[in-house]
């Protein structure tokens, strides 16, 4: 049997009597660390053996942890045994769950004796009411924590100036820097509770105020500082509301489709222009139309943002298996295998069915990379770069020869050994309007080819067709606008100017490299 008591968060007088009890009648009693201001009256109580060099020994908290609850497991096996630990069991206190997930695995009983919690003493120092609502946050798990500014929070375990430096530059993300902060040490120990009142900017400021019995207290603001996901889609759940704005109101999947291919349009055109404040605002134009597919969903009963991002990263972990499971992945090989992984996803049997799968709407150029590289990824692709410029040029004569296609030459394929004389006689209007759609077909057809063939050159040239294209358009643009500006100074109009003339300014452009 394993009897897990807790200590209190300081004072003896708040330490349960079963706690007590239970401590006076072991025979060997274990304490997680002889950091505790109770430590001293336990002594009159029951003898103990300290973990502390559990700490000494490792500097990764969370290996400390689980090689004390290995311990206290190993110990319980052979005998009744009792593991205290500071406050309430249940509270901030990561080594009792493991401890009974490893009693459990080992068929060991495990009692646990409450005691009251710091976060209790906390409540009465601060005189606050739990009932409006709290978080509870490790400092060390910030990071990875959800942090609500609607609500009250309380970390734990600021221990040093340092910690707290590094609390305060995360909630400064969240908190306006003025906001207040408690900082509350040894709470609920009769002589030695400090509390402190400071601004957030400051926390890190005080000197010899933070110890292993130091916690922050948040209270929630009242100048609300918009900056989680979560905030948008209260934001979005309002203008939705039936008080709420009647355009957002009347709004559906259908009708905000285009808006995603614009608002994705502008933030491309922001990482062109490397223009970090237009990033900002057009990433958040773009997540915008996120959350407000994700309310419409909602609103509908079919999906949520919760749904959408439970997919992403269920999607993220599945296709790295290298990294959150033990795949052995070779990097060369990673693209294909993801392939293999998505196609196994979609119940494909076939490469062609995922690239019949790329969306129809992609622009050309990248619907055109896209499928290429899917079949390259299985070995269907040039050996030699010489090999696709020898595409290009068969591609494009033709395209000369479907330009070149006359009208007699178009006859004589379509009536051979026929009297064409007396065809032409009987249809001669319907012949001329076939023979222009006919031909107007085939050369969009083979300029289909050579633009295909060039995106493949593009692809061995590592070059993106997108932003190539784009460079020119916007070269031709500048340089048009230099001939249109000679133009002007001329004194004469376009049709006025001859093309002879405009080719001059357009060659003075290129000299001067605009």
């Amino acid at each position: 049997m394993i009897n897990i008591v807790g200590l209190g968060p300081g004072d003896l007088s708040l330490i349960s009597y079963g706690a007590i009890e239970a401590l006076k009648n072991s025979k060997k009693v274990f304490l997680r660390t002889e950091k505790h201001p109770v430590v001293k009256d336990l002594e009159k109580l029951t003898k103990f053996e300290s973990l502390d060099h559990f700490y000494d020994e490792n500097d990764d908290f969370d290996d400390v942890y689980r090689k004390i609850s290995e311990f206290i497991v190993e110990e319980g096996k052979s005998e009744d045994i009792v593991y205290a630990v500071p406050g309430h069991p249940r509270v901030a206190e990561k080594t009792v769950d493991m401890i009974e997930k490893l009693a459990k695995e080992n068929n060991i009983d495990v009692n646990v004796v409450a005691s009251m919690s710091f976060v209790d003493a906390m409540f009465e120092a601060l005189a606050f009411d739990p009932s409006n609502g709290f978080r509870l946050v490790d400092a060390f798990e910030m990071q990875t924590s959800y942090i609500d500014t609607d609500i009250n929070l309380i970390v734990t375990q600021v221990y040093d100036e340092f910690i707290a430096s590094e609390v305060k530059l995360y909630l400064m993300d969240r908190y306006d820097d003025e906001q207040e902060v408690y900082i509350v040490r040894g709470a609920g120990i009769k002589g030695e509770e400090f509390i402190k009142k400071v601004r957030l900017c400051e926390l890190d400021w005080a000197e010899n105020e933070f110890d292993y019995l130091t916690s922050l207290y948040v209270p929630k603001v009242e100048n609300k500082k918009y900056n989680t996901v979560h905030d948008l889609e209260l934001i979005m759940d309002k203008l939705r509301a039936p008080d709420g704005c009647d355009w957002d109101k009347k709004q559906t999947h259908e009708s905000l489709k285009n808006s995603v291919i614009e608002e994705a349009y502008e933030l491309y055109n922001a990482i062109e222009n490397d223009d970090i404040d237009e990033m900002i605002e057009e990433l958040g134009d773009v997540l915008l139309q996120v959350i407000f597919h994700c309310q419409i969903g909602k609103e509908e009963g079919m999906f949520d943002l919760g749904e959408v991002a439970n997919g992403i990263c269920t999607k993220l972990i599945t296709r790295h298996p290298h990294i959150f499971g033990d795949a052995n992945i070779n990097r060369d090989e990673f693209e294909k295998t993801w392939e293999e992984i998505k196609k196994k996803e979609k119940g494909e049997s076939t490469i062609t069915e995922g690239i019949k799968r790329i969306p129809v709407y992609l622009p050309a150029l990248m619907k055109a990379e896209k499928v290429q590289h899917k079949a390259a990824l299985v070995g269907f692709d040039w050996d030699d770069i010489y090999d696709v410029f020898s595409k290009v040029e068969e591609e494009y004569e033709e395209v000369r020869e479907a330009y070149e296609l006359d009208f007699a030459g178009f006859i004589a394929d379509k009536y051979a050994g026929e009297d064409v004389l007396e065809k032409i006689k009987e249809e001669n209007l319907e012949l001329l309007d076939e023979y222009h759609t006919l031909k107007i077909q085939y050369i969009k057809e083979e300029l289909g080819d050579l633009l295909f063939s060039i995106v493949n050159l593009a692809r061995f040239l590592d070059v993106d067709t997108t932003e190539a294209l784009n460079g020119t358009i916007d070269k031709f643009v500048n340089r048009f606008g230099f001939v249109e500006e000679k133009v002007i100074e001329s004194g004469k109009t376009f049709d006025e100017m001859s093309l002879e003339e405009m080719d001059k300014f357009w060659d003075q452009a290129k000299e001067l490299e605009i």
